[in-house]
């Protein structure tokens, strides 16, 4: 599913294909939420994680010197 979110690091509007149902999204966005995104959405990376909640790309991230821990 096509994910449209803005980067609370840039400002910027990125979209990016993420293997997640409508239900995930719903419960997601659920204020009443008790669960992790972890357990919302186990199958998801951790970058499609981040991207979910804060819009942040790795790409972004790579900028102000953030490696992921995998590349390290």
């Amino acid at each position: 599913m096509k994910i449209t979110r803005q980067s609370k690091l840039t400002g910027v509007t990125h979209t990016k294909d993420i293997p997640v149902t409508k239900e995930q999204l719903h419960e997601l966005s659920s204020s009443y939420r008790t669960r992790l995104i972890q357990a919302i959405c186990p199958d998801l990376s951790p970058s499609d994680r981040e991207f979910l909640m804060t819009g942040i790309t790795d790409e972004e991230w790579e900028s102000i010197g953030w490696a992921d821990e995998e590349d390290a």
